[in-house]
C-alpha cells in the first residue's frame, strides 16, 4: 500500500469494486488438502492462519414478492 494514500481510500475503492462485481467478503475456516480444519500457529500472534477471507457472490432476490391480503 502506498504511504501517500490513506487506508480509508483503499477500503473505499475495494468496496466499490465489490459492489460493481456483485461480490462480498466472507471469513471462512481454512482447510488442509485432506479437508480437515487447519489450526492456528501460536508462534505468529498477529496472524491467524485458521481463517481466511474469500470473495463470494451476493445472493440476489428473484421474482416478485407475494401480494399481501
Amino acid at each position: 500500500m502506498s504511504r501517500w494514500l490513506s487506508k480509508s481510500y483503499h477500503d473505499f475503492v475495494k468496496s466499490v469494486g465489490q459492489i460493481f462485481r456483485g461480490v462480498e467478503e466472507k471469513t471462512v475456516r481454512t482447510r488442509t488438502t485432506k479437508g480437515q480444519y487447519k489450526a492456528d500457529d501460536k508462534s505468529t500472534p498477529n496472524i491467524n492462519e485458521a481463517y481466511k477471507t474469500v470473495e463470494v457472490k451476493k445472493k440476489r432476490k428473484r421474482g416478485r414478492s407475494r401480494k399481501k391480503r
